[in-house]
């Protein structure tokens, strides 16, 4: 439990101390990496790291894409009937 409580500290220390762009996702999947980790083997700290950096490669991933779809985006031609 002590563990835990560290690691969650340690956790929103990490974040309070980023910028709001650069932990976008990392909350997320820092909260669900810890709890992960914490059950499958009391790894709680790596477990929030891990989720951490997963959440923001898919938030920057989905960025991405949105990006990429209001910009190149063709139109699509009207159908006749």
């Amino acid at each position: 439990m002590k563990r835990t409580l560290v690691g969650a500290v340690v956790a929103i220390a990490a974040l309070t101390a980023a910028g709001g762009a650069e932990a976008k996702g990392c909350i997320k999947g820092a909260i669900v990496g810890g709890i992960a980790g914490h059950y499958a083997g009391h790894h709680g700290l790596m477990g929030a790291a891990a989720g951490c950096a997963i959440g923001r490669h898919r938030a920057n991933a989905r960025a991405r894409q949105m990006d990429q779809q209001q910009m190149g985006a063709p139109a699509r031609p009207v159908s006749a009937q």
